[in-house]
């Protein structure tokens, strides 16, 4: 028997309005003792967050109507703090195996190293990361295979290559002339940065990492010489900023943080030898320090046996030191400073290490977990979605066992970690 088509009808109209019928929303309720409210600088008591997929909805006190079948997770006497922000990372780094040692493995071993390290960052209740160089576009590649499910790992704002001059701190200067090692990043020209900016942004990039001084890690170059021109910082900053992003400028020395800043750069990380000058001109425009102050100990205790060069080891003996002076002067001075720990450099995942050093060096652990939070989120242009635990923002929660402002290395051994309301990692009575 023929069957007309009006026979299926009904059937075909039940299924459309099944598949655009809006799935039943996931809402997860989070109470604890104490939450740390980084917008008003204060402890909250008896916290309770609802979060409703994957966004908070509101903020309040402990026992609170909230919705008829809302998943529960009571985290008692615990502490919630908003999802960590680490500033500056190299999630493709492995601090043991540099100098000489890394050119035993193959290149992309490193997003190997990329993958496992996104798990230790987010479970050490770093929810939110910016990634300021890695090779090969890798950190593009980790962050769209954590947006997919396919690993997890925290939110990633990817710097791709760090752009930088010939004979560098971002250029590879360890070899002889007769290895030609490939450099996408390398320009000598403004019209040459302006274009690196260009193509690194076509290919993911979401900020501008630039080397504007030399380093400690790289063999040749001064630590503090400036790197590049005023002409060609200007126009990095002056593409960057026409198209959206931030620019985030790697200097150790006192000139190319000055010129840097008078550029127009956003964020100035390491910021070792700044000056007074500096302080005036990073408040002036409005510039963030980010400086990566633990890192000294790491590396004077662990870098010989890790294969770092003894003349980088030698440069870190010199600044070190004076960059944990830069830092007490800087924030004494008024100058908006970010959590930033060039992770990589030491070992990912251990990052929230840094916290104690910024408080042994003048900040209040409010101070500290700000710089963190929503310092970072300002900075980052995010204050709408990550930074806080408050309305709007994703459902990115960390918790600790007992107050951080009283003890700030708490935040060293989360307890429980959320990312967007999934649980990460949780104790054991609240699962």
């Amino acid at each position: 028997m023929k069957v007309g088509p009006m026979r299926y009808l009904p059937c075909l109209s039940l299924a459309l309005l099944l598949a655009a019928a809006p799935a039943e929303a996931k809402t997860v309720v989070v109470t604890a003792a104490h939450l740390i409210d980084v917008l008003a600088g204060k402890r909250v008591d008896d916290a309770e967050v609802v979060i409703t997929d994957g966004r908070i909805v509101s903020v309040g006190r402990r026992g609170a109507t909230v919705p008829a079948g809302a998943e529960r997770i009571d985290l008692g006497n615990r502490t919630l703090v908003p999802g960590l922000i680490d500033m500056h990372v190299h999630l493709t780094s492995n601090p043991t195996l540099s100098g000489y040692k890394s050119l035993e493995f193959t290149d992309s071993y490193w997003m190997v190293v990329g993958v496992a390290n996104a798990r230790r960052t987010l479970d050490a209740g770093f929810t939110t990361v910016r990634n300021v160089g890695s090779a090969n576009y890798d950190d593009v590649g980790i962050k769209q295979g954590i947006e997919r499910g396919d690993i997890p790992g925290p939110r990633i704002v990817p710097a791709t290559y760090a752009l930088g001059a010939t004979g560098g701190h971002c250029d590879a200067t360890e070899f002889p002339p007769s290895i030609s090692v490939p450099a996408p990043q390398i320009a000598n020209s403004p019209d040459g940065f302006r274009a690196a900016v260009r193509t690194v942004r076509k290919y993911g990039a979401q900020v501008i990492k630039v080397c504007m001084t030399g380093g400690v890690l790289s063999k040749t170059d001064a630590v503090g010489a400036q790197q590049l021109s005023y002409d060609e910082i200007k126009a990095i900053v002056d593409e960057a900023h026409m198209l959206g992003m931030r620019v985030a400028v790697h200097a150790h020395g006192t000139e190319g943080i000055n010129v840097a800043l008078r550029a127009g750069v956003d964020t100035i990380e390491h910021a070792s030898l700044a000056d007074a000058t500096s302080f005036k001109l990073a408040k002036e425009h409005g510039a963030w320090f980010d400086m990566d102050i633990y890192d000294d100990d790491y590396i004077l205790a662990e870098g010989a046996k890790n294969g770092v060069f003894a003349e980088s080891l030698e440069k870190e003996r010199v600044v070190g030191r004076q960059q944990r002076e830069t830092f007490r002067a800087a924030h004494a001075a008024g100058v908006k400073m970010l959590f930033g720990t060039d992770a990589g450099v030491y070992p990912n995942g251990n990052n929230a290490l840094q916290f104690a050093k910024m408080v042994e060096w003048g900040m209040t652990p409010m101070e500290a977990i700000q710089a963190a939070t929503s310092s970072a989120a300002q900075a980052l242009d995010r204050t709408a979605d990550v930074g806080a635990i408050a309305p709007g923002r994703y459902g990115d929660l960390v918790a600790v066992d007992g107050d951080p402002l009283g003890d700030i290395r708490l935040l060293e051994h989360v307890a429980f970690v959320m990312k967007g309301g999934e649980v990460v990692k949780a104790p054991a009575s609240t699962r």
